[in-house]
């Protein structure tokens, strides 16, 4: 009698989660057209620091994006903006992803640059509450998490485009237990795939890319993943200078490491749970998850962050100023491009290589055996305002590349 009133339970929850997806596809139809940030009078920054390490390494990126865009801020046309409280403590208290009060705020920015915030885990001290990433990319919409990986000397441009709204990650903290049964819900939809896959051969298309790569398992997960590649098959008919294929998974896990296939790959798609473990295996390349940026985009907001945690153990034992701000600090530069200003961006990519992949001059350790976060964004700072940096970049590259 309990299981069969479990068991009502359960479907009752399942239609409840199956309207508001519908309702959500609704509004995806919808949707207005993307923002041109340059038309606008005024650009809004806000800068959110998180909680572990992310105050520290937030605080770096922020000290190098207002040197950068110092003449704007002199004018107005760019403001930045600190918005407090998403933190781990105060985010617990609520028992909210995202307190009310700090969503308003960063409603009122154009893009914001956010630190790594905690996730409780099952059976940790926290409530059990949504990561306050999974929380905002809904809120607002931020269907698109681009991350590039580039490491020249090498031949790797790579530039993932992972779906950020659907799959596990958008209900997946929603399951139900009935018994000895632990089900766990996902969930793609035909247009969220559509906008992923259309943003991904934009990028491909603007940016002189020739070949896109559509990741999923779709020989065995039928139905999600394969209304995600029956997508891609009808989005690539609008794009027939791109020559496009589909991967599986777990061979594309594996051929990333391969140095005589990984060169191949430029541009990929891939839905959320897939791009979250393939990104962060492609970081390695570059130095690990701590040089990586990430950007979460949609056509009225964007959110640029590291694609690290929070590591809360290096504030324990005392270690915060030591963490590498690399991870934020990229993520500035994508920002820069983002809303208009891409040569900076660019510069400051360029400046990121240089100090930790080729020239090094300081080495970030987490510890006291290397630099402080302080220290290591003076030396970022340093290199992107040098007159020669685009030669030391150049021969940089030639020099590793063995040429």
């Amino acid at each position: 009698m309990l299981q069969a009133k479990s068991v009502e339970q359960a479907t009752e929850h399942f239609g409840q989660l199956v309207n508001a997806q519908l309702a959500r596809i609704e509004r995806i139809k919808k949707e207005a057209d993307w923002i041109d940030y340059q038309a606008l009078d005024q650009i809004v920054i806000g800068v959110l620091g998180g909680d572990g390490i992310g105050p520290a390494i937030s605080h770096e990126a922020q000290r190098i994006l207002e040197d950068l865009l110092s003449d704007q801020v002199s004018s107005g046309k760019v403001v930045f903006r600190t918005i407090d409280g998403l933190t781990i403590e105060r985010r617990a208290e609520e028992r909210a992803a995202i307190p009310a009060a700090v969503l308003e705020e960063i409603r009122e920015c154009h893009v914001t640059l956010k630190g790594p915030t905690t996730t409780p885990e099952q059976g940790d001290a926290w409530p059990n509450i949504e990561s306050a990433n999974v929380a905002m990319r809904k809120e607002l919409d931020l269907f698109a998490n681009v991350r590039p990986v580039r490491v020249p000397a090498e031949g790797i441009d790579w530039t993932f485009f992972r779906e950020n709204t659907e799959d596990l990650y958008a209900v997946g903290s929603q399951g139900v237990t009935i018994g000895d049964l632990a089900v766990d819900f996902k969930m793609i939809t035909k247009p969220g795939s559509d906008r992923i896959i259309r943003a991904a051969f934009d990028f491909a298309k603007k940016n002189g890319k020739d070949r896109l790569t559509i990741v999923t398992k779709a020989n065995v997960v039928k139905t999600t993943d394969g209304t995600f590649l029956d997508t891609a098959r009808e989005v690539a008919k609008d794009y027939p200078g791109i020559e496009w294929e589909g991967w599986y998974i777990d061979i594309m896990t594996a051929k990333l490491v391969d140095p005589k296939r990984r060169r191949d790959f430029q541009v990929l798609a891939l839905p959320n749970l897939y791009g979250d473990i393939l990104t962060d295996e492609a970081a390695e390349f570059q130095g690990g998850v701590g040089t990586a940026g990430s950007a979460n985009i949609g056509k009225r907001y964007a959110m640029f962050e590291a694609i690290h945690g929070s590591a809360p153990r290096m504030v324990r034992e005392g270690r915060a100023q030591y963490a590498d701000p690399s991870s934020m600090v990229r993520a500035g530069a994508m920002m820069l491009s983002h809303i208009g200003y891409r040569e900076l961006g660019e510069r400051l990519g360029k400046a990121l290589d240089l100090c930790g992949q080729y020239e090094a001059k300081l080495k970030m350790t987490g510890r006291d055996t290397g630099a402080t976060s302080r220290l290591f964004g003076d030396y970022i700072l340093e290199t992107v305002r040098a007159p020669d940096l685009e030669s030391r970049w150049d021969a940089a590259v030639r020099a590793a590349a063995g040429g």
